[in-house]
């Protein structure tokens, strides 16, 4: 029987995690725009579409970070692919990148929200069996 019960507070924490990659993301398409606007050579059209992208995709991890917060289960699994997403972008960044700080601080969160969403309570609140204790 499945019984309706808060969120742990891991999940809730890799909520907040999650809402600030959302938010970066959301950072990310508006540096475009602010590039856009200054681009003074022609092509803007792409940096436009560029953005427009961004903003899609930083709208669907913002609405799984929210899911996460207001106790939905099936979000876990959505936030749990976006953190082995964002771990390839991590060594993306820092490997050819070379941008080795922003690498290992977007690999640390990754590898931190996957711990939170994989926590013998969260692993459990997922799969619908809570406990009262």
């Amino acid at each position: 029987m499945v019984v309706e019960s808060a969120a742990p507070a891991s999940v809730r924490a890799a909520g907040v995690l999650v809402g600030l990659q959302g938010l970066a993301g959301v950072g990310y398409a508006i540096a475009v725009l602010v590039g856009a606007f200054t681009n003074t050579k022609g092509g803007v059209g792409n940096l436009y579409a560029e953005a427009g992208f961004f903003v899609v995709l930083a709208a669907a991890v913002i609405a799984v970070a929210v899911g996460l917060l207001r106790g939905q289960p099936w979000t876990r699994t959505p936030a749990a692919v976006l953190q082995l997403l964002f771990i390839g972008i991590a060594w993306y960044v820092f490997g050819p990148s070379g941008q080795v700080l922003v690498g290992i601080i977007t690999g640390v969160i990754c590898l931190v929200t996957l711990v939170l969403l994989f926590t013998a309570r969260a692993r459990a609140w997922a799969v619908g069996l809570h406990s009262d204790s």
